[in-house]
């Protein structure tokens, strides 16, 4: 019979080992192309992270060269004090077509070093005229588009990220290693060219 400490030992060991193999389970499920793609890119950011930014313009290029998804989650990291504001208007603008979810991203990277809490409202509205959209007083009513955001996030921890961006070149097939992480966004296009010639 085990000693009470050994046993419990060996019972955290076996919560951490179930704990290990159901995030491994989520990245599966969660790192793959869309329905109809064979193969994506999938990326967590924040809208008000620089390095976001400068791999934006470098994921675009990528989605576009490939002609593979680009699939955006949402991690606004807590340090950062607009960018859980513009994920929520990010959404609000996804509604409205993936295209002008797409090109607002595009337009708050563009502009991240002048934002600020006190600007960011205004700089919406200015993008929302540009693009003749109605911009509503309340853009998230009944709280779907936050629970979104906060459905990404719950995700990425359990994924375990721990920093943005994170990039990942995902595929749908049934042999090898499905995703991969790109820690290096200039390694980007050599990886998906790796992946694509597996």
């Amino acid at each position: 019979m085990l000693p009470n400490a050994l046993k419990l030992t060996y019972f955290a060991l076996l919560a951490l080992t179930f704990s290990f193999l159901a995030a491994a389970q989520d990245a599966a499920s969660a790192l793959k192309p869309p329905k109809g793609s064979k193969m994506a890119i999938v990326v967590f950011e924040d809208l008000q992270c620089p390095e976001c930014a400068r791999a934006h313009p470098v994921i675009e290029e990528a989605g576009r060269k490939y002609k593979i998804p680009v699939v955006v989650h949402d991690f606004p990291l807590p340090m950062h004090n607009w960018s859980y504001k513009a994920a929520v208007y990010a959404r609000y603008f996804d509604t409205q077509s993936k295209q002008l979810g797409d090109e607002f991203r595009t337009f708050i990277f563009q502009h991240q070093p002048e934002i600020t809490p006190q600007n960011l409202q205004q700089l919406m509205e200015q993008f929302a005229r540009e693009h003749k959209t109605d911009l509503p007083f309340a853009v998230d009513p009944q709280g779907k588009l936050a629970a979104a955001i906060q459905a990404d996030k719950d995700l990425g921890s359990r994924v375990g990220l721990n920093h943005t961006p994170t990039i990942y070149v995902v595929t749908n097939k049934p042999s090898g290693a499905p995703y991969e992480e790109v820690a290096d966004r200039t390694q980007l296009f050599a990886t998906i060219d790796r992946m694509k010639a597996e």
